[in-house]
């Protein structure tokens, strides 16, 4: 059976959201181990589908692009989220990276997807921000990175191509903040991966965007048996009913 949906940014970031929850990496590091979720607009809804309750969706986001490059107008206001053997635990950055050790799961949104599956990340901060923060370490140390990314931020140049052409003090005119950016390696998760983990149906790409409600949307074409294609169908209008949770950026 194939079926065709329309998927808004929102609801595609729920999506998303609920296979990172249900991803066997997450599953296994939340019964044993350590999973950050860093502040992002998609990692809100992760956090959320972790917690098994909804979070303060508008403070939990750091950087955000609202017409120029920009950050959360609220960032400051919420932390990355900690859970340690399935409990939350307050935010000890020093303590939390002394002790991430493989097995554990750190869950960092994107910006862009390239053709080759590397995620671009955009950096305003001088020493790198969240990436700074952790992704040294991760690689170091083998922690997993989990990367839920719409196909939306699909984009055709290579990710390490734009790593040497950006950078803060390389841009001298700038929509917001100039930015540089990372590319990063990890497990990602894109609405493609998520149908098929959550419904064992193949999803393909069709186009993104439209108007109205319509931008930022993906258009999907799914296929497979027909239960497992009716029964994402069916996921997808319901997510597509939730409200957007708003986040603005500082003016």
């Amino acid at each position: 059976m194939k079926a065709s949906a329309v998927l808004n940014a929102t609801t595609a970031k729920r999506l998303i959201a609920q296979s990172v929850a249900a991803h066997p990496l997450v599953k296994d590091a939340i019964a044993r181990g350590t999973v950050i979720v860093t502040l992002g607009t998609t990692n809100g809804y992760v956090a959320s589908e972790l917690m098994g309750a909804p979070i303060d969706q508008g403070a939990f986001a750091a950087g955000v692009i609202d017409g120029q490059w920009n950050v959360n107008a609220r960032l400051g206001e919420a932390a990355d989220l900690v859970l340690q053997n399935g409990q939350s635990v307050p935010f000890d950055e020093e303590a939390l990276l002394g002790s991430l050790t493989a097995g554990d799961v750190i869950i960092k949104g994107g910006n862009a997807l390239d053709p080759f599956g590397t995620v671009g990340v955009l950096m305003a901060a001088a020493t790198g921000g969240t990436v700074g923060r952790y992704v040294p370490t991760a690689q170091a140390r083998g922690v997993d990175i989990v990367i839920p990314i719409s196909v939306a931020k699909s984009v055709h140049t290579p990710i390490a191509d734009l790593t040497l052409e950006m950078g803060s003090r390389k841009i001298e005119l700038a929509m917001g903040l100039p930015c540089g950016m990372y590319p990063l390696a990890g497990h990602v998760i894109t609405e493609i991966e998520a149908l098929a983990l959550l419904f064992d149906v193949q999803a393909i790409h069709v186009c993104s965007s439209g108007i109205g409600i319509g931008q930022g949307s993906v258009s999907l074409l799914i296929e497979g048996e027909e239960t497992k294609v009716r029964a994402a169908f069916a996921r997808i209008e319901e997510l597509s009913q939730m409200p957007e949770i708003p986040v603005e950026g500082r003016r």
